[in-house]
């Protein structure tokens, strides 16, 4: 009989428009190779760029937010393991799975820290400098600290995340799993990527409901791209990206060589047509999906410290890691010149593949740890004393307060 595996998704995953999407995408893959029988359920309404479950061979189910009918659901399913996906759906059906599926292993996907990217946004705007201590306080970092506190695994995608969570809030590392994005390498080789003198032009990724993405967008409107453009005159740049904002689209600039073009519907012939990816980010967290799409094609990339985060270890970037707009326009431009500087930047970012991201050996590692939990999870959760005054807290506030909710909806 296979194992069950209960996803519980804040949106449905779209792997063509996001980053968060692809991993997903890589989570379920790797429960399907586990031998799981996977029910995918959300809240959120679908759209033209949503996951085909059906054709992955997974069960889709629409759920509704503080209803009874989950509870029949989860109860008459009885999952052997239950994924969150993001902090903010624990707290919403973390207290029904616990009382409903007790026995189900509670696994929370952070995608990335969502307090850790929303204080860095808010620094970045207010401008103070940030320090972590601006994260340490926020109160989503309560939120989502106790979320973590009240699984059994918390999956987190950034070698950086790892490291604040245990050393700034002493969160012990056996509720923790650093599993970043998984990549088949087997065909990372410079032999199979389209060669340096094939390539033309510079190129710019990212989501437009994402805010760190439309804010580098800015940047490289105003401060970098003008920059590129005085020491290569005729130098082409190509911005991509699902919804993006009216004010991103009225940046479409033919005679200064910036181009938005909005989504790409294939991101790997995208990358793999462009010499350098660039992207100037100023505030986020987790790991980069573009800069992993471009390591994957052989793309060189500019990035800031930000951009690179808890990303390469102690190995080379795929290109440079700059604040200064100056020289990370100059180091864009020494990039696309410089062939013996191109090649060697492609090398280093299949080195970074096959060293951190490695599908074979993550999936692995991830099915180990898996298996080793739900064999001593109740040993597991006795030892987690935090989580379980967190647990009976929830239940006996969030819990009925979602039943006042469901009667007032009623009524």
């Amino acid at each position: 009989m296979s194992n069950k595996l209960l996803v519980i998704g804040y949106v449905w995953p779209e792997p063509t428009t996001t980053a968060a999407g692809c991993r997903m995408q890589q989570l379920l893959e790797a429960f399907l190779s586990f031998g799981y029988q996977i029910t995918f359920a959300s809240t959120a309404s679908k759209t033209e760029y949503s996951l085909d479950f059906e054709q992955m061979g997974i069960q889709e189910v629409s759920i509704k937010l503080n209803h009874a009918s989950f509870d029949e659901f989860v109860q008459e399913l009885s999952p052997d393991v239950a994924l969150f996906d993001r902090f903010m759906v624990e707290e919403q059906f973390g207290w029904r799975v616990a009382e409903f599926a007790p026995n189900a292993l509670r696994v929370l996907n952070t995608e990335d820290l969502h307090a850790l990217r929303k204080s860095r946004e808010e620094a970045h705007r207010e401008e103070p400098a940030f320090r972590l201590d601006h994260w340490k306080n926020h109160p989503m970092t309560l939120r989502e600290v106790a979320s973590i506190y009240r699984c059994d695994l918390t999956l987190i995608i950034s070698t950086y995340e790892m490291e604040i969570l245990q050393q700034e809030l002493n969160i012990p590392v056996e509720l923790l799993f650093h599993l970043p994005f998984m990549v088949d390498v087997s065909d990372n080789t410079k032999e199979k990527l389209p060669p340096f003198d094939a390539r033309n032009g510079f190129v710019s990724i990212g989501n437009g409901k994402h805010a760190p993405n439309v804010d580098a967008v800015k940047v490289l409107k105003h401060e970098i791209w003008p920059r590129i453009r005085k020491q290569l005159p005729e130098s082409e740049i190509y911005i991509y990206g699902a919804y993006l904002p009216q004010q991103v689209n009225e940046m479409h600039s033919p005679k200064t060589g910036f181009h938005v073009h909005g989504w790409a519907e294939n991101v790997d012939a995208v990358l793999r047509n462009a010499k350098v990816l660039l992207a100037p980010l100023q505030f986020g967290a987790g790991i980069k999906g573009k800069l992993l799409d471009a390591m994957r094609t052989g793309t060189p990339s500019v990035t800031t410290n930000i951009g690179a985060e808890g990303m390469q270890g102690d190995l080379r970037w795929n290109g440079t890691i700059s604040d200064d707009w100056n020289s990370f326009a100059g180091t864009a431009v020494e990039l696309y010149q410089n062939q013996t500087t191109w090649h060697n930047a492609q090398q280093d970012g299949i080195e970074l593949l096959q060293t951190f991201y490695n599908k074979e050996v993550l999936q692995s590692e991830f099915g180990e740890k898996l298996l080793a939990l739900r064999k001593a999870f109740k040993a597991h959760r006795e030892q987690n004393f935090i989580g379980k005054l967190l647990q009976h807290q929830t239940l006996a506030s969030t819990k009925y307060m979602a039943k006042w909710i469901a009667e007032k909806n009623r009524g």
